[in-house]
């Protein structure tokens, strides 16, 4: 009997958006402000009230009915892991990271080599950023870099109005 062949890693693809704010509902993302690259603040350091991370990960039909695991780490322009997630604390080893398992499983009518798409909604509040620069968070599946949210954190010029 032959097996159905198992996914690679590269038959994933994750797309993305950062935004004000997300939540997924009955298989849906919902986005409000979405789609922005800058964070702009008076002065710095500076906390972002909040920071959406809205993500849609097309499982591929060999990858279903098994555990996968998404990460989401955020790191600075010079490739440093930057604190993120419940107890990360500043300065430490374990820097931490947002972490979700999931099991796509195969609904009737599904046919060989359809892919399925599952949404992933995180809000971070209060992020506090010390200087201005580049970041990204690095989003991977079962410890594979998939996806980059490539983002700037600028500090305002007086007289024009801050963006972000």
């Amino acid at each position: 009997m032959a097996h159905p062949a198992r996914a690679s890693i590269t038959d994933f693809t994750v797309d993305g958006m950062l935004c004000d704010s997300a939540v997924t509902a009955e298989g849906k993302l919902y986005i409000q402000g979405g789609g922005w690259s800058m964070l702009s603040f008076p002065a710095l350091p500076a906390a972002s009230p909040r920071i959406g991370i809205a993500l849609s990960v097309a499982v591929p039909y060999t990858a279903t009915n098994q555990a996968h695991r998404l990460t989401i780490h955020l790191e600075a322009e010079d490739g440093q892991r930057l604190p993120l997630g419940p107890g990360a604390p500043e300065g430490g080893d374990n820097l931490g990271q947002i972490e979700a398992q999931f099991n796509m499983g195969r609904p009737p009518g599904i046919m060989p080599g359809d892919s399925q798409h599952i949404p992933f909604a995180l809000n971070i509040d209060s992020y506090p950023f010390e200087r201005p620069g580049a970041y990204a968070f690095v989003i991977t599946i079962d410890e594979s870099e998939m996806h980059r949210m490539p983002f700037r954190v600028a500090q305002s010029l007086p007289g024009v109005l801050p963006f972000g």
